[in-house]
């Protein structure tokens, strides 16, 4: 039968043969075991060494642990004899010390509760914000009738929804962002709307009253119109947000297109002739393709409305409106296309 114990010091082994030579060193071997104390007690066996004899003295090698597997304890041994007591208040300082398994089982649960806390304020809440989605709501039903109406040969009124459309438009991004009801649904459901309501409703009204005359070449215009449109939503949706917009806003393109056929209207072309038609078919593909464009145009995203403005401005502001009334659709268009046209002048003169 062995007898083992692992103390301060290290590993000692005590055999039956020698514990038949020298019962009082394995009763002194049993006290350091049975002890709270071991590094005390093995020192007082340690000092005793001088004076045993010399048939003793391999016992006590034993315990200390010297052999030639383990030099490095009995190094230990006589500096515990040495510094036995700084050595015992160190062991008791470490022992009141976490371990180094409790502390990455801490640091893991700690993980553990931040990352689960995390996922918890990650974790989209149900229901949705109800303003502005109510008014994107609203875009979205003036680009459904706009559509409606163009399919039964109402084109006039198909442009004024698709005007109020671009109001709508305006008001619920700034609500959202007001009124802190911003989300990722009310996106993806903003440029669900500018699709309907910006590519697909002003490509018909496009292609009902002027493009069919053209006959395949309108068609064509028409979707180009309608994928540009599309592929600026997806790139807007996937881009981070900056402070201007990289391609012309499908509100504005739509802008070109419907107040086109809208001012022709009110002078008189009901049928358009065919220079007009390839004229407005330059006009819808040139908007398709400025809309995916890298120009940088102005975003209203910078006007701050809660901040101080000069009184200036505000009599700048009625004399708009009332300058808009004079001919609305002529006005708007030219508002539009000095809007599309500052994106590649800005380039032009940036690169010069």
């Amino acid at each position: 039968m062995h007898t083992a114990w692992q103390g301060s010091v290290g590993f000692c082994l005590v055999t039956p043969a020698q514990c038949q030579r020298d019962w009082r060193l394995v009763r002194v071997g049993c006290q350091a075991i049975r002890s709270r104390h071991r590094s005390a007690t093995l020192v007082k066996l340690v000092k005793s060494e001088a004076d045993m004899d010399k048939k003793d003295r391999p016992f006590l090698r034993v315990i200390r642990g010297v052999s030639k597997k383990k030099s490095k304890m009995a190094e230990n041994a006589d500096q515990l004899a040495t510094h036995g007591p700084d050595l015992l208040k160190q062991d008791q300082l470490q022992s009141e010390q976490p371990t180094s398994e409790q502390a990455n089982v801490d640091k893991s649960t700690d993980t553990k509760s931040q990352a689960s806390a995390a996922d918890a304020h990650a974790t989209p809440k149900r229901g949705i914000f109800l303003l502005p989605n109510l008014i994107t709501t609203g875009a979205l039903f003036a680009g459904f009738y706009a559509i409606v109406s163009t399919m039964t040969g109402q084109v006039l009124p198909a442009c004024v929804a698709i005007f109020i459309a671009m109001l709508l438009d305006g008001m619920d991004g700034r609500v959202a962002r007001v009124t802190g009801t911003e989300s990722e649904f009310g996106a993806q459901y903003d440029s669900l709307s500018d699709l309907v309501a910006f590519g697909v409703a002003p490509a018909l009204v496009a292609f009902s009253w002027g493009l069919s005359v053209l006959g395949q070449l309108g068609w064509v215009a028409a979707f180009v119109f309608m994928a540009c449109a599309a592929l600026r939503l997806a790139r807007f949706n996937t881009e981070p947000e900056q402070e201007n917009f990289v391609g012309l806003a499908s509100p504005a393109a739509a802008g070109l297109v419907v107040f086109g056929v809208w001012t022709c209207m009110t002078q008189g072309y009901v049928t358009p002739p065919i220079w007009l038609a390839i004229c407005l078919a330059l006009g819808t593909a040139g908007a398709g393709l400025l809309m995916v464009s890298n120009y940088v145009y102005f975003s209203p995203k910078k006007m701050h409305l809660r901040e101080r403005i000069p009184f200036v401005s505000m009599v700048l502001i009625a004399i708009g409106f009332a300058v808009v009334m004079v001919d609305p659709p002529l006005v708007l268009l030219s508002i539009g296309v000095l809007y599309a046209v500052s994106g590649p002048i800005q380039h032009w003169f940036r690169s010069n």
